[in-house]
């Protein structure tokens, strides 16, 4: 029986390229974006159907959600749409500070509650949010970002253990970076009094990444995905990227004390 995957942000990036390599493997696909009239290739794709979802919009998720339902029922459940954000958490003002908490973390809870439902009296289904690696470990200029994606990773744990018993699996996809438009779309705070430290740690950032050869393509990440939908193993975190199977791994070695002093010298020099 053909399987059907349900996925927000999928107008680019990562949801762009786990929607084709779902529909390659002969999935049904729901690719979701906030602008679905300006999406052109997916929706040449046999298979993929391509709706209309804002997950800052409570009630467009619940109508979407119920809409894809009866379009057949829904097997995965892939929360990947996400904004970047970095800059002191001084200088963010409200607007800011709501779209990075309900884009980030409350809108992939409340797609996953909209679903729950139809996975429980399925006794089946999987959930998988892609968190990232700054759910893991953290670096400076980027609080919120870590919480909202902290926050998701602890979620997805602790939700997992309610789930199960209805035969709900859980999986987390956490990258380190991944060459997209993701890094250059990301919103930059104004420094205001931090101005001198971050344009040094800004600066190291950008001597670190090279996006032709620094973490993972989409594709990559996006065969993870797949591999984590259908492994069949009992395991919550999935780490995506050499970068950030080593960055993790160098955090846990020298643990939480030693690991921020690290990063601080690293990234703000000896301040």
């Amino acid at each position: 029986m053909q399987q059907t995957i349900f996925i927000t942000g999928a107008s680019s990036g990562l949801g762009k390229a786990t929607a084709k390599l779902f529909q390659n493997k002969g999935w049904k696909v729901i690719a979701t974006m906030r602008n679905p009239d300006n999406e052109t290739e997916l929706k040449a794709l046999p298979g993929i159907t391509v709706l209309p979802l804002d997950i800052t919009n409570p009630y467009q998720i619940s109508e979407i959600a119920t809409r894809t339902i009866e379009l057949g029922g829904v097997d995965v459940v892939l929360n990947n749409a996400a904004i970047g954000f970095v800059g002191p958490f001084e200088t963010v003002n409200e607007v800011q500070l709501t779209q990075q908490i309900e884009t980030n973390l409350i809108g992939a809870i409340r797609v996953m509650q909209s679903f729950i439902p139809h996975f429980r009296e399925r006794r089946s289904g999987t959930f998988v949010n892609i968190t990232s690696v700054a759910g893991l470990l953290t670096f400076p200029f980027a609080s919120l970002y870590h919480t909202a994606k902290a926050g998701l990773q602890a979620f997805s744990d602790g939700i997992s253990y309610e789930l199960a018993p209805f035969g709900i699996t859980v999986k987390t996809i956490a990258p380190g970076f991944i060459r997209t438009e993701f890094g250059t779309k990301m919103t930059i705070t104004t420094g205001g009094p931090y101005s001198g430290l971050l344009d040094k740690h800004m600066a190291v950032v950008n001597s670190m990444m090279d996006p032709t050869t620094t973490g993972s393509t989409p594709e990559e990440v996006a065969a993870l995905v797949y591999e984590a939908v259908t492994d069949g193993k009992d395991q919550l975190l999935y780490l995506a990227g050499n970068d950030a199977e080593a960055m993790y791994k160098r955090s846990l070695e020298l643990g939480t004390e030693a690991s921020r002093r690290e990063m601080t010298t690293l990234f703000l020099g000896n301040n």
